[in-house]
């Protein structure tokens, strides 16, 4: 099958987040097992900095934004796979510097940019007359998120015919994300007017780009099948739940890959220690020693060491974690590292942290790739009480590099934690340490687990090894794409010669 895959963000040439690895690592798979993946995104200022080379193909668009035509320039690329017998993944890059030519991808200053709607209403254009023009002819279309969510609407109203033969996919990455703009911005569309109604792009008296995805494209897939459950309801639909029933039928859950050769502890450059499922007590021994180091805390083996990686935000647990924090260290002989930044009050938690036990914690207010490698291969166990989680890495990564994932019940971290019961030991099924309510109690007492099962190295060593024997590599996730793919394409064909209509549901649905 010919694919075209859009996405706002891709790995090696722009990420604020999961979606640009699932959008560099996911098309390499699909060319493993034959498929021809090409992706199609903005050429951010990131682009020319990713050290891969990008050529002119001589090939540009006029492309209409309002009443405006706005020159498109179609660059490529292509990212070697880390097998050598395969050729590589084409990128194609939307030259515009003046929407793309930025420091940050959406905004800057915790703000979003004020023309986002343009900036993405472009790039939807665009991405189909590169489509066209470079003569790519994909049997379907995969979007992701609403930064692409007006290519379905593009591809059945008004173009119709043109389009009447490509599958068009939607994936949510994140729910919360919308795109919502002024109903004044659905000008810039050229879209006929009776499209801004209830039972297309408008929300709640918005301009939704997200929504438009949502009605339109022939169907809809999120990173994990328990996130695919959750945004039905109105604690996680965020306003789109309605919507989201309406389209259940037409509603699939397939859970993020991760690169193997991007986290191997194998094979991993960054580790002091390389080791697999066979050497992983002696790996991690070294690993744990040489973090403990970095993080300037007491060389002790005999200690339990926790670590947590990401965003320091409400999403991630960390309301619990600064309810818990304080008294578990307080009364427990532990270890702390913590990497990321955020929202400013958990910056300040972590300094009174810091600073109240010097010898326990270490926090590096930042992001640093290589740190993050060291802290999964250094840490005994991974803090991740996410409240919401659409799929999670790096409780993969956590279970991968032999570290134990603690983490809420909810998203993706439901779908791929196996919780440590005594059965589930026994089995050698239980891949980490699971609660369920978002409560500090609930964590505390997942907390006090982690410490029991410490003490007992022989249960920790046989979790360890279960955990690290897990396949969560691409090529796994990439064979369940491909399914949903030719379903959709056979579907497609099936009905070509029917026209695309709205949906009229009884009632309204956002």
């Amino acid at each position: 099958m010919r694919i075209a895959l859009l996405t706002s963000e891709a790995v090696p040439f722009a990420k604020t987040g999961g979606l640009a690895d699932v959008a560099g690592a996911l098309p390499n798979a699909l060319n493993r097992l034959g498929q021809r993946a090409t992706v199609i995104l903005p050429c951010h200022r990131s682009a020319w900095k990713a050290g891969v080379p990008i050529r002119a193909t001589g090939i540009t668009a006029q492309v209409p934004v309002g009443t405006a035509l706005v020159n498109a320039d179609f660059l490529e690329a292509v990212v070697p796979d880390r097998d050598p017998s395969h050729p590589g993944t084409r990128f194609i890059l939307i030259d515009q510097p003046a929407f793309f030519d930025r420091r940050s991808l959406y905004g800057e200053h915790g703000s979003d940019y004020r023309d986002n709607a343009e900036r993405f209403l472009f790039f939807t254009r665009a991405a189909l007359a590169a489509i066209q023009e470079l003569d790519l002819k994909p049997d379907l279309i995969h979007c992701n998120d609403w930064q692409t969510g007006l290519v379905p609407v593009h591809l059945r109203e008004p173009l119709g015919s043109s389009w009447s033969q490509v599958a068009c996919l939607l994936t949510i990455h994140n729910m919360a994300y919308q795109g919502s703009f002024p109903a004044s911005d659905f000008r810039l569309t050229g879209l006929p007017p009776w499209l801004f109604d209830y039972r297309g792009v408008e929300a709640y008296g918005r301009f939704n780009f997200l929504k438009a995805g949502l009605v339109f494209a022939d169907a809809i897939s999120t990173v994990s099948p328990t996130y695919a459950r959750e945004i039905q309801t109105p604690e996680f639909g965020c306003g789109l739940d309605g919507l989201l029933r309406h389209r259940a039928g037409d509603l699939f859950g397939i859970v993020n890959g991760i690169d193997p050769a991007q986290w191997n502890p194998a094979i991993d450059p960054h580790l002091a220690q390389t080791y697999d499922r066979d050497t992983v007590l002696e790996g991690k021994a070294v690993c744990k020693a040489f973090l403990q180091r970095r993080a300037s805390l007491p060389e002790r083996p005999e200690v339990p060491l926790f670590g947590a990686v990401g965003r320091l935000d409400p999403q991630k647990g960390w309301d619990l974690l600064a309810r818990v924090l304080p008294n578990f260290l307080a009364h427990h002989d532990v270890q702390l590292v913590v990497l990321g930044e955020g929202q400013p009050r958990y910056h300040e938690l972590l300094d009174h942290l810091a600073s109240d036990h010097p010898h326990k914690v270490r926090a590096f207010l930042e992001f640093s790739n290589a740190l993050a490698h060291q802290i999964e291969a250094g840490v005994d166990f991974f803090l991740m009480p996410s409240l919401y989680e659409p799929c999670g890495l790096n409780q993969l990564y956590s279970m991968i590099y032999g570290a134990v994932p603690i983490v809420r019940a909810t998203g993706g971290l439901a779908d791929t934690v196996i919780d440590a019961t005594p059965d589930a030991l026994a089995q050698d099924q239980a891949t980490g340490l699971v609660f369920r309510d978002a409560t500090p109690e609930a964590l505390a007492h997942a907390l006090e687990r982690a410490l029991d099962l410490f003490h007992q190295p022989h249960l920790l060593h046989r979790l360890i090894r279960s955990a690290m024997s897990r396949d969560w590599s691409w090529d796994r996730s990439a064979r369940d794409y491909v399914a949903l793919y030719r379903r959709l394409a056979y579907r497609r064909r099936a009905s070509r010669t029917a026209s695309a209509t709205m949906l009229d549901p009884p009632s309204r649905l956002a």
